[in-house]
């Protein structure tokens, strides 16, 4: 596979360095094609403002999704999003690999978020109509591509736990998993997540890498997160309401959107 790892930490001798640098070694010794986009490293402007937009007029109010849309199809957005836009296109698998900053991603990987996601390209696409609602949550240009994250946390596995504190972690992680990742059409792989990671000793370290490891080598075989898919019938067009009847085997909130029904029947068959 072509893999694209975009890497978002700005301490180059840092655990995550170290864990990104495992990550690709195992990667590539699997006969895998990876690419590194480490933003802080490329010095990737995070804000997206009127400079993303060569054509917008100076006198023009911007409207982000218009002027993405209008660029986009033009072909005029910058050369750094159009470059980063093509590793996308190029990767069969995308890896998003951050430390858990006050309960999301880093700002700098939020911004390559906004200013790549063009519209026409990562949203805005496919028809509206009363029986699609374009080419979303596993449709899209991504569509057919993996993706998962890799994600540092300094808390407890417990902080994290169905109980704990934090909120569990698979909460806190769908707005990117879900809404960045599924969204644009990507089957998303849970994540890797590394607990406790200020208090690694070296024994802790060699056991997580040895962690990352193993699922660097079962990329392909790891069962996806069991999202619905907008347009496969489970959704009402257009209030993208779930279907009276579906989520009723005790799911609730973001659990909602997982095709447990589906599960259940594999698991039984």
């Amino acid at each position: 596979m072509n893999i694209l790892l975009v890497f978002a930490h700005p301490e180059p001798q840092s655990l995550n360095a170290a864990l990104r640098d495992i990550a690709v070694a195992e990667l590539e010794a699997q006969g895998h094609t990876v690419g590194v986009s480490d933003l802080y490293a490329q010095g990737w402007k995070a804000q997206i403002d009127r400079a993303d937009f060569p054509s917008l007029a100076t006198d023009s109010r911007l409207k982000v999704p218009a002027a993405s849309g209008a660029d986009f199809a033009a072909g005029t957005l910058t050369d750094d999003v159009k470059a980063e836009q093509e590793k996308l296109l190029w990767a069969d698998m995308l890896i998003l690999q951050f430390p858990l900053w006050w309960f999301s991603m880093p700002a700098i990987l939020k911004g390559w978020v906004d200013r790549v996601y063009a519209h026409g390209f990562a949203y805005g696409v496919g028809v509206h109509d009363a029986t699609r609602w374009g080419d979303r949550y596993g449709e899209g240009r991504l569509a057919g591509k993996r993706a998962m994250l890799v994600v540092t946390a300094g808390g407890w596995a417990e902080h994290y736990g169905p109980r704990g504190i934090n909120g569990p972690i698979d909460d806190l992680l769908f707005p990117i998993n879900h809404g960045i990742l599924h969204y644009p059409g990507y089957t998303v792989l849970p994540p890797f997540v590394a607990y406790q990671v200020d208090r690694l000793d070296a024994a802790g370290f060699e056991g997580l890498a040895q962690a990352l490891r193993t699922r660097m080598r079962t990329l392909e075989a790891t069962t996806p997160i069991p999202y619905r898919r907008q347009n496969g019938g489970d959704y009402l067009i257009p209030t993208m309401q779930l279907r009276p009847g579906l989520g009723d085997r005790g799911a609730a909130g973001f659990g909602l959107h997982l095709d447990g029904e589906s599960e259940a029947a594999a698991t039984a068959a």
